[in-house]
């Protein structure tokens, strides 16, 4: 089994490097909150300073009248055989204090630079370590006094400030509560003994500390208190007499004062049956043994925890991403595995897995054939039209048999209407591919780190659409023109060219071109012009999808990124660190998760190395 030592001396090491974190206790359930801790807690007044001071063995602490405790103090006592003693801070890790008057400037200083030379509270703790053959292995925090007024340069609040930040230490299911109270003061008033009821009504974390015994009015005692039937708690009360002022005054040293008060109660006809449970001394080893025993109960849910921390740790990091590596070739990969990355997301649009795709069926479907149907060939083919431009073909040569220039020209005149919707599908699509690269881009959950390759990969994305259309363009309007360019023949050979005759009228063989101009027979050249275009219309309704989706979406899908690619693998490493340019929150925050993930690791395997041997 691992050592009191050990264990306590682990519990140590955790909470400096949670400190350095930022990660105080007093804040919600963290892996500082997780770790069992002695909480020390009494009213101004009541002989907190003396108890710690008393416990160490060494005069350390400040002191003053109101509140002098500003800020939570960790005090990590560590027994050593033999050799010199000395105190560290947190704060200042290479530098050892011997002169334990220095220790108290320290505190003060330390304490006057987060909260100013104020009455100011705060809750971001000091670590001091202490390193003594006089002492056992334990950890307290020596928390504020609480208090019942706030006096002159105090905030109105002050009371209440305390007792919150007070609270927030005893209140965790894994904080042992040191409660001190004076003597010479009606247990029932005692604020360390009200606050510890509230938060631990059964007194299984509270060890009540009694202090100021050689105060009390003559023919008096605290026996009752004492030995439990004033107020029960599980764990034995403690007495405790501190250095009078005329000893603090006069520098009695710590250890004779420990020798002092247990010769009074060896001496002391009231508590001489208790003097092997009572003083300083006694306190320490029971609060060791009690932390050791405590800390042992909890490793699995510490354990637990840690385990618990590491993989929601692990899901954050890997949801906001990894760091990336410094060299170019690292940071090559990254930009390519983000334009991936992206382009599943704009395939997944594209072809149905994520909505958007649709729409470009919907142009196919609805929006082209729906503006085939508004142009005006009714109009082009009206019979006053047909006539106009079947005569302005003829010129000063009426057609012979047929008016085969006319016909072109109403043909060439109608498929022109075509372009209009044709070119109207075209940036339709082209609209919708760009919705769907700003869509894809906002979705790529592994681009939102890098803002700069969001804009880059958007501006190249967009290059390319733009060619894709003035391809599609080319080519579909190469269709159209394709149709004015070469008729079908054998369409105009299957019509019956010859005008129409009254069957009750008498064949005029010799008169044909009497009736060339007849509303009747230009009815019937623009009904075989509408033939004509219709057929053509039927044919381009499937050729410009075809040729649009060919140019546009298919090469979307197949090329988009191609020349972002090659530019890419051009640029030098200064260019590749400018795209990959993160938030500096973001950049922070990886920072924090990365340190806190270290921590939690470092935290569990030094568990599982010390925590059964």
């Amino acid at each position: 089994m691992a050592t009191m030592e050990s264990l306590i001396g682990l519990v140590n090491r955790i909470q400096r490097a949670c400190t350095v974190l930022g990660d105080h206790g007093g804040e919600g359930m963290s892996l500082w909150e997780a770790l069992p801790s002695v909480a020390v807690v009494g009213g101004q007044s009541s002989g907190k300073s003396s108890v710690l001071e008393s416990v160490v063995g060494r005069d350390f602490l400040p002191r003053g009248s109101g509140i002098v405790t500003r800020r939570p103090l960790v005090l990590q006592l560590h027994k050593t055989e033999g050799g010199a003693e000395y105190a560290e801070f947190l704060h200042a890790p290479r530098k050892k204090f011997t002169d334990f008057a220095s220790v108290r400037r320290e505190i003060e200083e330390e304490t006057d630079r987060i909260t100013g030379k104020t009455k100011q509270i705060s809750n971001i703790p000091i670590h001091l370590s202490i390193y003594s053959p006089n002492v056992v292995n334990l950890t307290l925090i020596d928390l504020p006094g609480l208090t019942k007024v706030a006096v002159e340069g105090q905030p109105e609040t002050i009371v209440q400030d305390i007792e919150n930040m007070v609270r927030s230490y005893v209140e965790k299911p894994n904080s042992i509560i040191l409660a001190i109270s004076p003597a010479n003061q009606d247990i029932a008033t005692s604020d360390a003994i009200k606050l510890a009821r509230e938060v631990d009504p059964t007194g299984e974390r509270t060890f009540g500390v009694l202090t100021k015994l050689d105060l009390m009015d003559k023919g008096t005692n605290a026996l009752d208190v004492l030995e439990g039937r004033a107020y029960r708690l599980q764990h034995p009360w403690v007495g405790i007499v501190n250095r009078s002022q005329a000893d603090i005054n006069k520098n009695v040293n710590m250890i004779a004062a420990r020798r002092k008060e247990q010769e009074y109660f060896e001496s002391s006809p009231e508590y001489g049956h208790l003097a092997h449970k009572m003083g300083s001394q006694y306190l320490a080893k029971l609060l060791s043994q009690h932390l050791e025993l405590v800390i042992r109960q909890k490793i699995p849910s510490i354990i637990a925890l840690i385990n618990k921390t590491i993989d929601e740790l692990n899901a954050e990091l890997d949801r906001i991403g990894r760091p990336i590596g410094a060299d170019g070739g690292a940071q090559l990969y990254t930009i390519l595995e983000m334009c991936r990355a992206f382009d599943r997301v704009f395939k997944e649009h594209l072809d149905g897995g994520r909505p958007g795709g649709d729409r470009i069926y919907s142009v196919f479907d609805n929006q082209l054939p729906a503006a085939l149907k508004k142009l005006p060939l009714d109009r082009h083919l009206s019979l006053n039209n047909v006539k106009k431009v079947i005569m302005e073909a003829d010129g000063y040569q009426p057609h012979l048999i047929a008016p085969e220039q006319g016909y072109r020209r109403l043909i060439d005149g109608s498929l022109g209407y075509f372009k209009g919707p044709a070119e109207a599908s075209i940036d339709a699509v082209h609209f919708v591919l760009k919705e769907l690269v700003r869509k894809s881009i906002a979705e790529t959950q592994e681009l939102k780190r890098f803002p700069s390759l969001q804009s880059d990969i958007a501006a190249a994305a967009n290059d390319a659409l733009e060619r894709f259309r003035d391809e599609s363009r080319k080519t579909v309007l190469r269709l159209v023109e394709m149709e004015s360019t070469y008729l079908t023949v054998e369409f105009f050979r299957k019509l019956q060219m010859e005008p129409e005759r009254n069957p009750k009228e008498p064949p005029n063989p010799s008169g044909q071109n009497l009736d060339r101009y007849s509303d009747m027979h230009l009815r019937r050249i623009g009904s075989n012009v509408t033939a004509y275009v219709k057929m053509v219309l039927e044919s381009l309704k499937n050729s410009i999808p075809k040729a649009i989706v060919f140019c546009q979406v298919l090469q979307a899908k197949r090329a988009l990124l191609n020349q972002f690619y090659a530019h890419v693998g051009r640029r030098e490493k200064e260019q590749l660190g400018k795209m990959l340019d993160e938030d500096p929150g973001l950049m922070q925050r990886r920072e924090q998760i990365a340190k806190r993930l270290e921590l939690y690791k470092s935290a569990r395997d030094e568990i599982d190395s010390v925590a059964w041997k």
